[in-house]
């Protein structure tokens, strides 16, 4: 039988490259399980450490208890810390320490950011990576989940089609335009569906954030898939999200699904930064008139039902289109153009709009 102790000198042949202590004096260790079908699960609770020091004792934690006769299975946390705990005591000592707060996943990370609609269609992915993009261009460092596991879009859309690297087993993050991407669909073949039910989209939500190897981020932005599923549940429970951008077009038909998608956000705590209207509008080129194809208002109109702010219009262009399509997005391919300035402008609302909540201190823990 696989006992605590068994464990925990297995852990200490793990040393910290930096100190040169064993994890366990350390007091790195922390919340150690041990189940009677020898399921083995524990928190690697890190302090100081570069991100390159952790995934090493990650990865070395988890082999050297895997190796253990009869461990049938070992699951290794990353969480993150002020001052170590003391060492976990064994099974006649304290009790297991709370576990590892959900922002422990990407502890490195300021801002979270999710961008969402209620229906597909909508240009969701086209403003998701456009604002990744303009925030990058302000001076951050940014990166962007493509979460929409069923129309993985963003490697096309950034132009990256490269496949991730691996580091002590941790997956590095593809760049593309000076932000770190991650999506499935550097992973599987462009014309491979992908069938997946709740649980599967679950464990790859957080695997895109336990496993990557983010490190210091000032925004990271996921790229939702519309509607109200599995996802946007998953990504909500394991991290505490800085806020989310509804982007929907001008028509009714877009807002009744919108409303839909920003009431289960509500009923989730997650802050909302405000509405996008996405191809608020189309200026003829030859004549210069504006004709509003997808109607006029209905972003303004769903801003003010909610009592959020419109953060941006963007206009519709067959440019935007086009660098979509060809790997170069809009605020790169024409940064002067009026597009590229509507998303510029959205990341500044986007920001301010951060500043914002956080002035307003954290929502309360609803038990």
């Amino acid at each position: 039988m696989v006992t605590r102790e068994a464990v925990l000198e297995a852990l200490r042949g793990v040393r910290d490259p930096e100190g040169q202590q064993d994890i366990v004096a350390l007091g790195l260790v922390q919340d150690l399980s041990v189940t009677e079908d020898a399921q083995v699960a524990f928190t690697l609770t890190f302090t100081t450490q570069s991100p390159k020091s952790r995934a090493t004792m990650h990865s070395m934690a988890a082999r050297l208890v895997g190796a253990l006769p009869g461990v049938a299975n070992v699951q290794v946390r990353m969480g993150s810390g002020g001052a170590a705990r003391p060492a976990p005591q064994g099974a006649a000592g304290h009790a297991p320490a709370p576990a590892a707060r959900p922002a422990d996943l990407i502890p490195e990370v300021r801002h979270t950011i999710a961008v969402s609609s209620g229906k597909g269609g909508v240009g969701k992915s086209t403003v998701a990576v456009n604002l990744a993009v303009a925030l990058q261009q302000g001076g951050a460092t940014v990166g962007i989940i493509d979460s929409d596991v069923y129309g993985p879009d963003v490697p096309m859309m950034l132009g990256s089609r490269g496949r991730p690297g691996m580091f002590d087993n941790k997956i590095l993050p593809v760049e593309a335009h000076g932000i770190k991407m991650m999506s499935i669909g550097l992973l599987v073949n462009d014309r491979e569906p992908l069938v997946w039910r709740g649980p599967m989209i679950h464990s790859f939500i957080q695997q895109m954030l336990r496993d990557v190897m983010w490190g210091a981020l000032d925004y990271l932005v996921f790229d939702m898939p519309p509607g109200t599923g599995d996802a946007q549940l998953s990504l909500s429970q394991v991290i505490p999200l800085s806020g989310v951008v509804m982007v929907t077009t001008p028509q009714e038909v877009a807002l009744l699904d919108v409303r839909k998608a920003i009431g289960m956000f509500q009923k989730l705590n997650v802050p909302m930064l405000g509405i996008v209207e996405n191809m608020s509008y189309f200026m003829a080129p030859d004549t210069g008139t504006r004709y509003d194809i997808f109607g006029e208002g209905g972003g303004r109109r769903i801003a003010e039902e909610y009592g959020v702010p419109l953060l941006a219009q963007i206009p519709l262009d067959p440019e935007t289109r086009a660098g979509g399509d060809e790997g170069s997005p809009i605020t790169i391919r024409r940064a002067g153009s009026p597009q590229a300035k509507a998303f510029r402008e959205l990341a500044e609302a986007v920001r301010g709009r951060l500043g914002e909540l956080a002035a307003l201190g954290p929502l309360p823990t609803i038990s």
